[in-house]
């Protein structure tokens, strides 16, 4: 053990920690001394989107102390930038300990003397961006990991726009984190009379918010009785879907009663992660015995929307997260041109590995699409750029997530819910599902398939060797992949554009981030991404080829399944 590594758990030893804590320590010094190790072995990274990691006593763990001392560090620059007219809106989903953790940062907030909105109870992160807007907050926290193993919980920082931390704020933030090294540094009581508790009434604004983005309410009307199943996987979802749905009109909503109770052990799921099949197998079974017309689940905060349709033959198959945002990108923009409420500056925002079938269907319906770093506080900060000279119709990313109309600041599974059971009330009307009408969209534009590999590093090292994996594509790039030349490579840590055909150089506009993207000859893009909050690496694969017959869709399906199989197969995955 390192004696960086022996001086930290010392110090906790004979520090100000309550004495569970110290006995905790010293049964893992007797019983498990790898895992003290590793929770002491280097301080959790407050990152630019906050705190997320395992729960336990440590420096390298989500725990009072080191969401205490986030907390402190963000008071201080709040305050710094703001002065002393600080407000600020808390909100936790269903994880164990994020009430905890909700109510430690609202003190810690308070004893600083900064004005706190606390909800009641579990919340939706779409809400808290909602509230944050609403209330006039110039920053807010929601505990919550999002989708990750019930083991983890995490810490989200916001700003006064409602969105994640970004440039210069984040790194700003980072900072003065850094600067807290003891908790005897942390004011952690004191304030308690600056802590308000809100609920119903941002509840009802909120919902209100979220029905003013139905563009068909008179095909609501006439599909009131469309049969939904839908799962909160234990989450927060609970909280607004339901009622939300009801205010949209639908009358005929099934819940899955095994998921409905939100529940920190997820005790259905190994992961709460509706990308999963796993986590929506019983929503698909439910789904089945019903014979509905569309399944929705969400992610325990509540920010992620994964829906589940009948293809052809009648079989429930699960859309991945490109599919969702195609169909939700294009629904959008076809029906504000069919009520006549479209604009010349609209505009939609998605992501540097989404589906670039994005692109084309806006830039055939003469909307302006722009790309941004992966993460939906890059998609705010273009809102907040453009805002007063184009209008922001929607955004999305591959992972699983949608921000509909501009009253929020981050990605919203509620209003996702909502709006894409309105499109699967509008196809019904037409008499046909959403899997026909995607299969009319790639008819139209082009089949476009998507694959996402996940890979984890664990352990300490964990990172180094994901380092290094992206130091070789750097040094050693590929020229071929599969069969087709490379023949563009985007550097976005360097910002540079290299093709390889002609030699030509440009820099790429956005902020510097660990990516790295190979754009091969017959329309391929593959991207490299690091994680930045775990030791993982995410690669992601788009392929397409044009769908001449629609009756063709499931040979075309299966041989683009091929191609990227071989393109795996080629880079060593």
């Amino acid at each position: 053990m390192e004696l960086q590594t022996k001086q930290r758990i010392e110090s906790w030893l004979s520090g100000n920690f309550d004495q569970a804590t110290k006995d905790e320590i010293k049964r893992l010094e007797k019983e498990d001394a790898a895992s003290l190790e590793d929770a002491f072995y280097q301080n959790l990274e407050f990152g630019t989107g906050g705190l997320r990691g395992l729960m336990g006593v440590g420096t390298n763990r989500m725990n009072k102390y080191t969401v205490g001392m986030a907390t402190q560090g963000y008071a201080n620059y709040l305050k710094q930038f703001f002065g002393e007219n600080v407000k600020v809106a808390i909100a936790h989903d269903s994880r164990n300990n994020s009430r905890f953790f909700a109510e430690t940062a609202a003190n810690v907030f308070a004893a600083n003397g900064i004005k706190v909105y606390l909800f009641a109870e579990l919340r939706p992160t779409p809400e808290l961006s909602f509230a944050i807007r609403t209330l006039g907050c110039q920053g807010g926290v929601v505990c919550t990991a999002s989708h990750n193993p019930k083991e983890y919980n995490g810490y989200k920082a916001y700003w006064n726009d409602g969105s994640q931390l970004v440039p210069p704020h984040d790194k700003n933030v980072i900072r003065e984190v850094d600067k807290i090294s003891s908790v005897d540094e942390v004011k952690w009581s004191g304030g308690e009379a600056n802590i308000t508790i809100i609920g119903e009434e941002l509840d009802k604004q909120y919902i209100e918010m979220v029905k003013s983005l139905s563009v068909y309410p008179e095909i609501i009307e006439k599909q009131k009785d469309l049969k939904i199943v839908y799962t909160p996987i234990h989450g927060t979802g609970i909280k607004m879907v339901p009622p939300v749905l009801k205010r949209f009109g639908f009358e005929n909503v099934h819940i899955v009663e095994a998921q409905a109770e939100p529940d920190g052990n997820f005790p259905t799921v190994a992961y709460p992660n509706p990308e999963e099949s796993e986590a929506m197998s019983l929503g698909l079974k439910m789904a089945k015995e019903l014979d509905a017309d569309i399944l929705c689940g969400t992610d325990p905060d509540a920010d992620r929307i994964a829906i589940g349709v009948k293809d052809r033959e009648g079989n429930w198959v699960l859309m991945n997260g490109n599919q969702t945002a195609v169909l939700a990108f294009n629904y959008l923009i076809e029906a504000r041109k069919a009520k006549g409420i479209a604009r010349p500056n609209d505009m939609v925002v998605t992501t540097i590995v989404t589906t670039p079938m994005v692109d084309v269907i806006a830039k055939k319906n003469g909307v302006a699409c722009y790309r941004v770093l992966t993460g939906f506080k890059w998609i705010a900060d273009l809102i907040r750029e453009k805002e007063g000279s184009e209008n922001y119709i929607i955004g999305g990313e591959e992972s699983f997530g949608l921000m509909i109309g501009d009253k929020i600041r981050d990605k919203d599974g509620i209003s996702a819910v909502a709006m894409l059971c309105e499109m699967a009330a509008y196809e019904k009307q037409k008499g046909r599902s959403l899997f026909e009408k995607m299969i009319d969209l790639y008819a139209e534009y082009g089949l476009y398939k998507e694959h996402l590999i996940s890979i984890t590093k664990k352990g300490m090292d964990g990172q180094q060797q994901i380092a290094k994996m992206m130091e070789s594509y750097r040094k050693d790039p590929p020229t071929m992949i599969g069969s087709a030349k490379v023949a563009c490579i985007r550097d976005y840590e360097f910002q540079l554009e290299k093709n390889l055909l002609t030699g030509e150089q440009k820099a790429l506009e956005l902020p510097r981030s660990n990516v790295l993207q190979f754009l091969l000859e017959d329309g391929t893009s593959i991207s490299a991404r690091p994680s930045g909050t775990e030791p993982k690496i995410k690669f992601y694969f788009s392929v397409n080829a044009p769908l001449k017959n629609k009756e063709d869709f499931d040979l075309l399906n299966a041989e683009l399944v091929e191609k990227i199989s071989s393109l795996i197969a080629d880079m060593g995955l």
